[in-house]
C-alpha cells in the first residue's frame, strides 16, 4: 500500500479532511470534483461496497493493521490509492475525530440517478420533505435500511444525506439504500410550502405509488388501517401495492400543500398524552408497519 506519512494537517493534500467546508466538498459548480467524507472503518467499508470511488484515506498508524484487509480490497480497484498516516495529536485537531475510530476516507460524490431509475421495482419508499437536521436524515436512512425500505427520495431543500454527520449517524447505510432528489426547488420567497410536491407527488402517482402523508391531522387513518386498505386493493385488482411515505421536517411537519396532494394522511396512535414522535422515530414505526411491502423482505 502506498503509505504517505505526514507530520501536520497543514499538508495541502489533506484539504478535504481538514479545511474544505461541506459546501466546498459538494462543489456544485464542478460536480465531477465533488467529494464526501466517510468516518470509521465500517462506514468506509460500506461506502466502498456501495460502489463509491475512493480518493484517499487518512488514519493514525496504529490502525494500519486492522484496516489492512479493507485497504487491499480498495487498492484492487484503485491501485495508487494514497493512504495518509498522521500523528494522533494532529488528527485530534479534526472536529469529531474521536468518533471516527481512527480512520477517514475521502470519496468521489456520485451523480444522482433519476427518480424513475431509483424506483424501478420498488414498492416501499420514503420521501423526506425539507428535513433540516443531519442527525434525523442519517437516522431515517439507518431505519430504512434495517426495515428494508426500497428507496429514499429527498426534496431539494432536504439536508444532504452525504453530509459527514448524516453519513456517520446512518452508519454508512446511505450507501446501501438507493436514493435521489425529487421535485424542483421551492418557488423563491416561498420556502417550506411544499412547492416541490406539485411535480414530485404527480411523478409518484404516475409511477403507480399511493402517497401517504405522515402528519398530525384529525383527518387521518392509522398505519394498520392503511395497510388493510392496500391489501383490499391488491386483492381486488391483482396489482401489487406501491406506497410512498412522506415525512416532514421536525416541528412544522409536512407543508399543507404536500398533505393535500397525498392520497391519505396517516397518524401513529399515541398514549400517555404524547402528541408526536421525533421524525426519525416515527419513520422507523412507519417502516415497520409497512415492511410487508418491501422488495428486500420478500
Amino acid at each position: 500500500m502506498p503509505l504517505i506519512y505526514v507530520s501536520s494537517l497543514d499538508d495541502a493534500r489533506l484539504d478535504a479532511y481538514a479545511r474544505l467546508t461541506e459546501a466546498q466538498l459538494r462543489s456544485k459548480l464542478e460536480p465531477e470534483r465533488a467529494v464526501f467524507i466517510a468516518e470509521s472503518e465500517k462506514v468506509i467499508e460500506r461506502a466502498f461496497e456501495g460502489g463509491m470511488e475512493p480518493i484517499s484515506l487518512l488514519m493514525e498508524e496504529k490502525w494500519l493493521a486492522a484496516m489492512g484487509p479493507l485497504i487491499r480490497c480498495m487498492e484492487a480497484s484503485t491501485p495508487e490509492l494514497p493512504v495518509f498516516v498522521a500523528p494522533r495529536d494532529e488528527l485530534a485537531r479534526l472536529t469529531g475525530f474521536e468518533l471516527t475510530r481512527g480512520a477517514l476516507g475521502a470519496f468521489r460524490r456520485p451523480a444522482l440517478p433519476s427518480v424513475a431509475d431509483v424506483l424501478e421495482g420498488a414498492r416501499l419508499v420514503a420521501v423526506l420533505e425539507d428535513i433540516t437536521n443531519h442527525t434525523n436524515v442519517g437516522a431515517i436512512f439507518r431505519s430504512a435500511a434495517a426495515m428494508g425500505v426500497d428507496a429514499v427520495l429527498a426534496s431539494p431543500a432536504c439536508y444532504d444525506p452525504l453530509y459527514r454527520r448524516a453519513v456517520r449517524v446512518s452508519m454508512g447505510t446511505v450507501f446501501q439504500v438507493p436514493w435521489t432528489r425529487i421535485g424542483e426547488l421551492d418557488v423563491p420567497n416561498h420556502p417550506g410550502e411544499g412547492t416541490w410536491s406539485a411535480e414530485g407527488v404527480d411523478q409518484l402517482h404516475e409511477l403507480g405509488f399511493t402517497c401517504a402523508a405522515m402528519a398530525l391531522s384529525d383527518d387521518s387513518i392509522t398505519p394498520d388501517e392503511l395497510a388493510g386498505l392496500l391489501t383490499e386493493r391488491e386483492t381486488a385488482t391483482g396489482t401489487p401495492a406501491k406506497l410512498a411515505l412522506l415525512f416532514g421536517t421536525e416541528g412544522e411537519g409536512l407543508a399543507p400543500a404536500t398533505i393535500d396532494r397525498c392520497d391519505y394522511t396517516v397518524r401513529i396512535p399515541m398514549a400517555h398524552g404524547v402528541d408526536s414522535l421525533n421524525v426519525a422515530a416515527s419513520s422507523a414505526v412507519a417502516f415497520y408497519a409497512f415492511r410487508h411491502l418491501s422488495q428486500l423482505r420478500r
